[in-house]
């Protein structure tokens, strides 16, 4: 699998999703320029973690208006493999290709820390290999990772399996305390109507040896090397 990992200005993740997709998974693996706009050559696209633009306005408002995102907005159109991580997550839900925000974390604080996820939602390439109700250990750090959607949107996505992952404790249960940031029902992770786009707070790219905390995070790349091209209609 080839892919293409998008670096706006203030990205600080792409190097850690080379290593962990190219070193590591052994995979092809490209770190493009946000003025990039050929996605034609590659099989999925990844939206770092980071501070786009320094963050300015809302994270993420600035850098979806890069000219990457106009050629990304078309990639995922088509039901190609999107996954935006942390600063991703929040690019991704600016554009409109996921719904709902990510606000300040309920603490007001930074959290650096490890987490549970739990797999729930429907297909997606990101996750069909992974059984449902697997309890993954991946670390997030962020400020603002607090999922909102507003009452009904937040239905919909319950009603069509689109939470896939769901910070939990490591029993698999997604209690108040086993919430980082004060995500609405526990969010860390959803995919749109398709189930190609996946946008999701915890950094699977830090999670990719043994080494340095756990690998858990590869089993999110590899259901997608696994899967291939699927293509979601």
């Amino acid at each position: 699998m080839r892919f293409a990992i998008i670096r706006f200005p203030g990205t600080w993740s792409d190097r850690d999703c080379y290593h962990a997709l190219h070193t590591v998974l052994e995979q092809q693996a490209d770190i493009l320029w946000h003025r990039e706009t050929d996605l034609s050559g590659y099989d999925a696209v990844v939206l770092p973690g980071g501070f786009s633009y320094g963050d300015y306005l809302r994270c993420g408002a600035i850098a979806r208006f890069s000219p990457a995102m106009e050629a990304v907005m078309e990639f995922a159109a088509k039901g190609r493999p999107v996954i935006g991580i942390c600063n991703g997550f929040q690019v991704l839900c600016e554009s409109g290709l996921l719904p709902g925000a990510l606000m300040r974390n309920d603490s007001l604080q930074f959290r650096c820390e490890w987490v549970h996820l739990r797999r729930g939602g429907g297909a997606t390439p990101w996750a069909d290999s992974i059984p449902q109700g697997t309890v993954l250990r991946v670390p997030i750090s962020h400020g603002a990772g607090n999922y909102y959607a507003d009452a009904p949107t937040l239905t919909q996505l319950e009603a069509t399996n689109r939470v896939v992952f769901r910070y939990c404790d490591a029993a698999g249960n997604p209690t108040p305390a086993a919430n980082p940031n004060g995500s609405l029902n526990n969010i860390a992770g959803i995919i749109n109507a398709r189930g190609n786009v996946l946008g999701m707070m915890p950094h699977p790219e830090r999670a990719s040896e043994q080494l340095t905390g756990g690998a858990d995070g590869n089993r999110i790349w590899e259901s997608f090397i696994r899967q291939g091209l699927a293509v979601f209609s």
